[in-house]
């Protein structure tokens, strides 16, 4: 296989570089370390962050491009572009049916015209390719099922005691023993919420043990029009989640952060140009001005075909462009925000001293003013990013989102709209879409939650 990076690809490593120098910079500074310590202490923030983290663990699984090379060659490669979440998922790409099939079912969900032993033609819901395929006839598949769910919780629970009770060891107060360490643990009793992370953890890897295990038997989430297996479909979604609530803000705060901060330390003419562009970036819905970008990429890719090579570069431009518009429609709320507070602190002591002593303005600026409206910055980006990933879904939806071709929550709920029409009804598209873009939503709004309190001023305790 050959190495294929995608432009967003490059731009979440950037991301994950960002974030890591923000970690050590903020280890390193008192005022930063004390709000950080007190999210650490919030059972449902650290319940929450552990989603966070398998949901992202897959979005940087499925970041990791290659090209197969053909089959029998050494230097050619195919142009289908995959990534290591495919080859992880490899079965669910391969274990394909003809149409539609429910959750857990053996066979498929409409009729067919199938032959019957005594020649005869008849109409019948025909047996699945893979779904159930080691059933006989005859044979309990809630009882298979319960047997595999008891079989992959048990493995889970066998390897997640022995990290409990090492935890629990930890916590033990000089002189106690075993009792003592699990009755602290249960309690609660430990600066970091142990319980809430350990229970959080064997839930979670509870449910992927159980999801590959029945996998490989099922198909758990059902299949889609043509066949494909909707949790392949769900899992792939995730990375177009998290692109748009990340790589999004990535673009936005430069303009908010410089803008802002400007217009409210210089005042007069130039507060009033960034105020009348903001103001009126802000009156113009947003909708239209992504309707027109994505309109205006796809002309141009339809005229230029020869620069994007193969369907994933394409589909990786328009999610790239999607972010680009989201995030310069997007910065006018953070930078009235920065601009106000700004206002403010510029006649704060500790300004006037430094414009006493001769400091530049933009000295004042980077070392004054932006290290003090950093809480203002965090708790905009960790709020914004739930409304993000369900923006997507909206654009999606009427049509200015994503490409068709990439896998997005929000394309599966498009398609969900005719499936639901049917009869019998295709409700199982539709579920899985609200059931991934539900956790990841509520995950992040429970940990934005504790970083708004953790670092607002009139929130902190």
């Amino acid at each position: 296989m050959v190495p294929h990076i995608l432009w967003t690809d490059v731009l979440i490593y950037l991301l994950l570089a960002v974030i890591a120098g923000f970690a050590v910079y903020a280890s390193r500074h008192e005022h930063l370390r004390t709000p950080w310590r007190q999210v650490t202490r919030r059972p449902m923030a650290m319940g929450a962050l552990v989603v966070l983290l398998a949901f992202v663990a897959v979005g940087l699984l499925d970041s990791v491009h290659y090209r197969p090379r053909l089959p029998g060659s050494a230097t050619q490669t195919s142009s289908e572009v995959r990534s290591a979440l495919d080859a992880l998922l490899s079965p669910l790409r391969r274990r394909t049916e003809k149409t539609y099939s429910a959750p857990f079912a053996t066979h498929a969900h409409g009729r067919e015209t199938v032959l019957r032993p005594d020649g005869a033609l008849a109409r019948a819901y025909p047996r699945l390719l893979h779904g159930g395929a080691h059933l006989t006839d005859g044979e309990s598949r809630l009882a298979d099922i319960l047997v595999k769910v008891a079989t992959a919780t048990g493995t889970v629970l066998l390897l997640w005691l022995p990290l409990a009770a090492w935890v629990a060891w930890r916590q033990r107060s000089p002189g106690d023993g075993w009792a003592g360490g699990w009755q602290r643990l249960w309690r609660g009793e430990s600066e970091l919420p142990w319980r809430t992370l350990l229970l959080t953890l064997v839930v979670l890897l509870a449910a992927i043990a159980n999801l590959a295990w029945l996998s490989a038997y099922y198909h758990v989430l059902g299949t889609d029009q043509v066949g494909q297996d909707v949790l392949l479909k769900s899992l792939k979604s995730v990375r177009t989640g998290l692109v748009i609530g990340t790589l999004t803000t990535l673009v936005m705060l430069p303009f908010a952060l410089f803008f802002g901060i400007l217009a409210g330390y210089a005042r007069g003419l130039i507060d009033d140009v960034i105020q009348y562009v903001y103001t009126t970036l802000s009156s113009i819905p947003d909708v239209l001005l992504i309707a027109a970008g994505v309109l205006s990429l796809q002309v141009y890719m339809a005229h230029h075909p020869e620069t994007f090579d193969n369907v994933t570069t394409r589909a990786d431009w328009r999610l790239l462009f999607l972010c680009l518009i989201l995030g310069l429609t997007s910065w006018t709320g953070l930078c009235r925000l920065l601009r106000g507070e700004v206002l403010k602190l510029r006649e704060a002591d500790y300004v006037l001293a430094a414009r006493s002593l001769g400091a530049s303005h933009f000295a004042i600026m980077a070392r004054h003013l932006l290290p003090n409206v950093m809480h203002i910055v965090l708790i905009a980006v960790v709020l914004d990013f739930s409304g993000l990933v369900l923006a997507e879904a909206v654009l999606s939806y009427i049509g200015v989102g994503v490409d068709p071709t990439m896998d997005s929550w929000g394309n599966m709920i498009n398609g969900a709209r005719l499936e639901m029409a049917r009869e019998p009804m295709v409700w199982w598209t539709l579920g899985a879409a609200f059931l991934f873009m539900f956790t990841l939503v509520l995950a992040a709004n429970l940990f934005a939650d504790a970083v708004r309190d953790a670092f607002d001023p009139r929130l902190r305790r």
